[in-house]
């Protein structure tokens, strides 16, 4: 069925409107901004949404990476921290990150909702009170266990697993009707992944919602204590600024929702730091390491559902608040993304290529935020005022870094791997694993030389107890009234789980008890207890 997009004006190409008026204003269409838009609107509140990257429309997904980079993710897929030390996959389109995420879908763990409750205060999102909003959003989204057989490079994982008596389980996608091509990351063909692109945007839309593309967000204005309006630029076609073509919005309530360092870097660009020195502040990744293996058979990475098997055999490895565990997953070999993400060149990066059907690869997000030396990084903005990120790798960080490569290096020679090198610049392939563990042992835990990357940003706009946070527990900015964000930048710490599902719950909790107070009225399906 095709799915239509009423109201969506491309900025681009449409000369910039007159001032516009509405009842809430949603600046990022991912995985918040989708969920709030079909929330607000479908409870009769006049909605507007902004995006600054394209509409892009299954039959724009010819499954070419290089196309879907420089289209669909921030700065080409080439967003980094200050430092360049870790790379940042980010979408930048409508849907957001959910457009070309790889459908990954879990709840918030128990022990990450109790540690925030404990040590931020915030009592609204237990787990008894988040449960009946994500079953909601688990049907709207068709969020189920993957029941089709794992391709290669994830069995491999299972497998190794299994071997050493580690445990692994299948990982719920948000798919309906997947043909399994393993393509997730370049936008689906087929509409098979339900994202914000083909559920909630168009959902919002067809209730009266506006969506305005190739349009950002430059400044927050204020009238006292109060938003009065929303200065908005145009984009061209290329993603940036023209230099004519802004308009204001004026709403009633201002929802940030551009993702955990796109919010952040509105609110700094607003000036908004000078109520709240925290904006910004504990940004937090799941930073991520990775070992490839080189197996006796063809893996063919690139083919099937890119992550279907994970283990959590090392999530609280040292409890809640001790060393850094992780969850061990694979990623998706395609051949652009692996060449980018193996930083070798020459001879040996030719060498490792081609082996390129044979390869299988480990990946562990380590879940960062839950000790005193894990205090993440900052949001800045640089002389253009573009949002950046400053991470710096702290000491319990690299100590989680180098067990997490163990633990995944061990797991594929227990799988049958003919050889494995960790993702650093001075790691050699090893043959066994004695070799391998002493390697790692002795490997430099210095910045570029070891490779981490993150597709999960979170944090910087953190809820809590007033004077520690940016954001009641609501969402709301304390001190203002009628400005919320409802994204991943609210999250007080990393989640340790793959964030989509998390942030459709609780924005989804949150937006209804915000679309009350506005004035409007909950469809029935959305009429749970808050």
């Amino acid at each position: 069925m095709k799915i239509e997009y009423p109201n969506a004006i491309d900025c681009s190409l449409h000369p910039a409107p007159d001032n516009i008026e509405c009842d809430v204003l949603i600046i990022g269409s991912g995985a918040g901004g989708g969920i709030a838009a079909e929330i607000f609107s479908r409870s009769g509140l006049n909605v507007v949404i902004l995006e600054e990257g394209p509409l892009k429309k299954a039959s724009d997904f010819n499954m070419k990476e290089a196309d879907a980079y420089a289209e669909l993710y921030q700065e080409v897929a080439g967003r980094q921290t200050i430092d360049q030390a870790i790379q940042i996959l980010q979408g930048r389109a409508v849907g957001g990150s959910t457009t070309v995420n790889w459908t990954s879908s879990f709840r918030t763990p128990a022990k990450t909702l109790s540690f925030w409750q404990n040590e931020f205060g915030v009592t609204e999102l237990s787990s008894e009170k988040l449960a009946p909003w994500f079953e909601w959003v688990e049907k709207r989204l068709n969020i189920t266990a993957w029941l089709v057989p794992p391709n290669r490079n994830n069995q491999l994982l299972a497998d190794g697993a299994e071997s050493l008596g580690w445990s692994y389980q299948v990982i719920p996608r948000n798919v309906k009707g997947c043909a399994n091509l393993g393509y997730c990351g370049v936008g689906c063909p087929l509409d098979a992944k339900q994202s914000m692109l083909v559920t909630c945007i168009p959902r919002a839309l067809q209730s009266g919602a506006r969506l305005f593309t190739r349009a950002r967000a430059e400044k927050i204005i204020l009238d006292n204590d109060k938003v009065s309006y929303v200065e908005v630029g145009s984009m061209d076609a290329l993603g940036q600024p023209k230099t004519s073509g802004s308009f204001r919005i004026h709403a009633k309530h201002v929802v940030l929702a551009a993702g955990a360092i796109g919010s952040p870097g509105i609110l700094l660009r607003s000036g908004f730091d000078r109520f709240n020195p925290l904006i910004g502040k504990r940004t937090f990744l799941h930073p991520v390491t990775a070992s490839i293996a080189v197996m006796k058979q063809p893996v063919n990475g690139y083919q099937g559902a890119p992550q279907s098997i994970y283990s959590d055999q090392f999530l609280w490895r040292d409890g809640v608040s001790g060393e850094l565990g992780y969850k061990i997953e694979v990623p998706p070999i395609h051949p652009v993304l692996a060449s980018t993400l193996l930083k070798h060149h020459g001879e040996s990066h030719f060498n490792l290529l081609q082996d390129f059907s044979r390869l299988q690869v480990n990946l562990a997000l380590l879940r960062d935020g839950f000790n005193a030396d894990s205090t993440g990084g900052q949001v800045e903005l640089d002389e253009f005022d573009y949002p950046r990120l400053d991470y710096s790798i702290s000491e319990s960080l690299w100590r989680g870094l180098k067990h997490a490569m163990m633990s995944m290096v061990e797991i594929q020679f227990a799988a049958g791997a003919k050889a494995v090198m960790p993702l650093h610049m001075d790691a050699q392939k090893m043959s066994n694993w004695k070799e391998a563990k002493k390697q790692i042992e002795d490997l430099p835990t210095k910045p570029i030389r070891w490779q981490i990357m993150s597709a999960h940003v979170m944090g910087g706009c953190g809820i809590g107890n007033q004077g520690e946070s940016v954001c009641d527990e609501f969402g709301r900015m304390h001190q203002f009234d009628n400005l919320s964000v409802l994204d991943g930048s609210i999250f007080p710490t990393s989640l340790g789980v793959n964030p989509q599902l998390s942030i459709y719950a609780i924005v989804a909790k949150l937006a209804a008890s915000l679309s009350v107070r506005l004035g409007g009225e909950l469809p029935k399906d959305l009429l749970i207890e808050n």
